[in-house]
């Protein structure tokens, strides 16, 4: 028999005026309906999904934390999945949340320092027949970003489970989802950085560069950044500026260190490691970086 194949997407809570939720989890019941009307919502959206499991995380993460390398959160649901009674007795429907004590087991407790955005994910699997799941992705991929709005039901049950004020309620692919951040980091001028953190999820074995004029030298490989970490001299030297400019370009230095801070933040949000190698700016940064 094949091994099942996996769909990866999330519950997506836009918060109304970026307020917590209150609660972190939600109970063995409230999870349990809530993953009956997800499955409702996504099977009358496309056919097929009633033929496969359905595992959610009852519990609400910041988006970074469902888009990191190796998809530690959908593979945590998988491997649940995989140990969770029934199987061959038809499709299931599986939710993990806090435990008949209200405690939330680690798997699912979110990073306390990324609770302050305004978009929540609740991950969620559909698993199944490789031919089912595969239909069922690309059907997902075509229709969820236009169509994948949950209902007003849903919607409620996740906003009296969770304490929390939610003005949108959708579903979204995994890709829908890194679609959507790319756009967000555009936005906020970090546009060249999604291009490792991409690479990072759907690439692990690549080599991906960012080496765009003034921005920070960075390497990403075997899912961890090597960036270029510059003294004032060698920040001149590196960067081709004038011998006697660098004094004078103290203030663009400061907010090339801050632009530095800000990478390395998004990339460990994301779950990417972050190396500083020193670079004096006599020797090749790349070269040190490739080393």
């Amino acid at each position: 028999m094949a091994e099942p194949a996996i769909v990866r997407g999330v519950f997506a809570l836009e918060l109304a005026g970026g307020l917590a939720p209150d609660r972190a989890a939600l109970s063995p019941a409230q999870a349990g309906e809530l993953a009956a009307a997800v499955g409702r919502d996504l099977a009358a959206l496309v056919d097929g999904v009633a033929g496969l499991d359905l595992v959610l995380a009852a519990a609400h993460f910041d988006p970074a934390e469902a888009l990191r390398p190796g998809w530690p959160l959908h593979q945590r649901l998988q491997e649940l999945h995989a140990r969770a009674p029934g199987r061959g007795d038809g499709p299931r429907v599986l939710a993990f949340g806090a435990d008949a004590a209200g405690a939330v087991p680690l798997p699912f407790q979110a990073d306390p320092a990324l609770a302050g955005g305004g978009l929540r994910v609740l991950p969620f699997l559909l698993v199944g027949a490789p031919d089912a799941a595969r239909a069922v992705g690309e059907a997902l991929e075509e229709k969820l970003l236009q169509f994948g709005m949950a209902t007003p039901g849903t919607a409620l049950l996740a906003q009296d489970g969770f304490a929390a004020k939610i003005e949108h309620a959708r579903y979204l692919t995994a890709h829908d989802l890194a679609a959507m951040m790319a756009m967000q980091y555009d936005h906020q001028g970090l546009a060249p950085l999604w291009n490792l953190v991409e690479a990072a999820l759907l690439a692990p074995d690549a080599v991906e560069w960012l080496d765009a004029g003034a921005e920070p030298l960075l390497r990403l490989e075997h899912g961890e950044v090597r960036m270029a970490l510059f003294d004032p001299a060698g920040w001149c030297v590196h960067y081709r500026h004038g011998q006697g400019d660098c004094d004078r370009l103290q203030r663009v230095y400061d907010h090339f260190m801050a632009r530095q801070r800000q990478f390395a933040a998004v990339l460990e949000a994301h779950g990417i490691p972050v190396l500083f190698v020193h670079c004096d700016g006599q020797d090749d940064a790349r070269a040190l970086l490739a080393a």
